[in-house]
């Protein structure tokens, strides 16, 4: 039998897992849930998001299918949609669709929120890889240098890399809901895109697609607690 530290010790790694997977796992559940055919939705995602793109006259905005997850590049101008929501007439096809056309609004009227995530971008993601291959380096640059890296120096260059992606985890939120929220749901909702019979699940899908972030940034806490673990044992 556990004994009572054992019982607390497995509580509180039920509740890690809860927080780090359960996120995930409920934006997957939602965006399954309501991905099913609708035929009295008179486009797919899609079309939807051209015709958006077309009536709010979003300048040089395009849309692609991709592999890479569903996400507006306001670098590249495209608002990409993963096939099954590219193709699909299902409540979550439109609502990611309205959804992206909402950051590419955002982009059109200048905000200034997802002007600064785009430049912090390509900044975080060279200090996140240079940060992991200093660490993951580190037992070899002490056998070339014939000096261990300090541990200072280990905790500094580790923490730099996955503090950097939190703080864009940050940024990203206010602009997902206001993407969803802001943007998306009045769209449908004022232009008779969806019945108000489907509005409760709409708003789901589109909390969901604002809440991936929310999944990401746990997942970036429990790469670094891994990463604190690797730097204490040496």
């Amino acid at each position: 039998m556990l004994g009572v530290y054992g019982m607390f010790l497995l509580i509180g790694v039920l509740i890690v897992i809860a927080l780090i997977f359960g996120p995930h796992l409920w934006v997957k559940f939602v965006m399954n849930r309501y991905s099913s055919e609708k035929p009295e939705i008179s486009g797919t995602g899609g079309e939807l998001a051209k015709h958006l793109i077309d009536r709010f006259s979003l300048k040089d905005v395009e849309v692609e299918i991709t592999e890479l997850g569903d996400h507006y590049d306001p670098i590249e101008k495209k608002v990409r949609l993963a096939r099954q929501h590219y193709e699909s007439k299902s409540l979550t096809a439109i609502a990611i669709a309205a959804h992206e056309v909402g950051h590419a609004i955002q982009d059109q009227q200048n905000d200034k929120r997802l002007a600064t995530r785009t430049k912090m971008i390509p900044i975080v993601n060279k200090v996140a890889r240079w940060s992991v291959a200093i660490i993951s380096l580190s037992p070899i640059i002490g056998i070339v240098t014939r000096h261990p890296m300090p541990f200072s120096v280990l905790i500094f260059l580790g923490l730099s890399g996955f503090f950097a992606r939190m703080v864009i985890h940050a940024v990203t939120l206010p602009i997902e809901f206001d993407a969803s929220f802001s943007k998306a749901l009045p769209i449908l909702r004022e232009g008779n895109y969806i019945s108000k019979s489907n509005e409760k699940a709409v708003s789901r899908v589109l909390n969901a697609a604002a809440l991936t972030y929310v999944s990401a940034a746990l997942a970036d806490i429990l790469n670094l607690g891994r990463w604190l673990v690797i730097l204490y044992r040496r």
